[in-house]
């Protein structure tokens, strides 16, 4: 930029605007991390000797294993109860719609601890369960105690509460679609489940994947509370090792390091699916954490700036 004067035209030298309360700011984070990853590596009580030792151990692995299968078993029947329970919603039925809501009603607004104490002891009930004609006799009949162990009413605490906020996922992503492409592919004698399959939900997944994301990951977490009804999973797992070894602190820490293990794995699974479903929203994909990292290694920025401020 320049300002024209008797003497001709005069550069104007940009100077650019100093921030110090962002210096400020950086520098308490920076002071607080350091003290903090001191604090991790110099004090004795965090016993991260003991703690490298566990990651091997039987139980903790066994223990792993179950949350993982816990937590993609119930996101499965979950993410199934929730596209069904979604078209119940939106059905012209009074029936089907009446059904969802109490469902969703009932299973948002009770604690999940709750739920899966209620199976697990749900034998104190119903002592047993019978298959036959409706309100007539029963041909089979079981003990409940017998037929629904620890790892299905873990499932079914789990899955059955995880359906009902799917629905509610899955039916603000068909909401989101334009009811015109619908009615388009009705006039063209499409049925309303072929237009929900073929049409409507391939677009609704760039709404429905983030927050599903989010659903799995919490899914991993909570599936710790299994353990009131005495499924082994990774809480439980590094709770009772710990009780055994008198190393309480040190399980817990393990336990704490394989969930963000965990949740980082997924979460990185997650970022590749929302890109896969992005395709067409957008018209250049967004970097991968890969490219983003390559682009900083081989970029070098220099300058103070072009621009002038005045």
């Amino acid at each position: 930029m320049s300002e024209t004067t008797v003497g001709g035209p005069v550069e104007i030298k940009a100077v650019p605007v100093r921030h110090p309360g962002r210096w400020v700011a950086t520098l308490v984070v920076l002071v607080l991390l350091a003290m903090l990853v001191h604090s991790l590596l110099t004090n004795p009580n965090f016993g991260w000797d003991v703690v490298f030792r566990y990651f091997t151990f039987r139980s903790i692995l066994v223990g792993l294993s179950h949350t993982v299968l816990l937590t993609v078993l119930c996101m499965a029947i979950g993410v199934v109860g929730g596209v069904i329970l979604a078209v119940m919603r939106l059905s012209p039925n009074p029936v089907l719609t009446s059904v969802s809501w109490l469902y969703i009603w009932f299973f948002r607004g009770t604690p999940l601890l709750v739920q899966i104490l209620f199976w697990g002891y749900i034998g104190a009930l119903f002592e047993t369960v019978g298959f036959g004609v409706p309100f007539g006799p029963e041909f089979v009949t079981f003990k409940t105690q017998s037929l629904i162990s620890v790892f299905l009413a873990a499932v079914l605490g789990l899955a059955l509460n995880e359906a009902a906020y799917m629905a509610e996922i899955v039916r603000a992503g068909i909401l989101s679609i334009d009811a015109g492409q619908t009615e388009a592919a009705q006039s063209v004698g499409m049925s309303r489940l072929l237009t929900m399959r073929r049409i409507v939900l391939p677009q609704a997944m760039r709404v429905i994947i983030p927050p599903t994301g989010n659903e799995f990951i919490n899914m991993l977490k909570t599936s710790s509370l299994a353990f009131a009804i005495g499924y082994q999973e990774l809480f439980l797992a590094s709770r009772n090792f710990g009780s055994r070894t008198l190393a309480v602190m040190e399980a817990l820490i393990v336990a704490t390091i394989l969930y963000l293990v965990l949740t980082t794995i997924f979460s990185i699974f997650q970022y590749y699916i929302e890109r896969h479903f992005s395709r067409g929203s957008s018209r250049q994909m967004p970097d991968t954490p890969v490219q983003r990292a390559w682009k900083h290694l081989t970029t070098f920025r220099h300058g103070t700036g072009s621009g002038a401020r005045l």
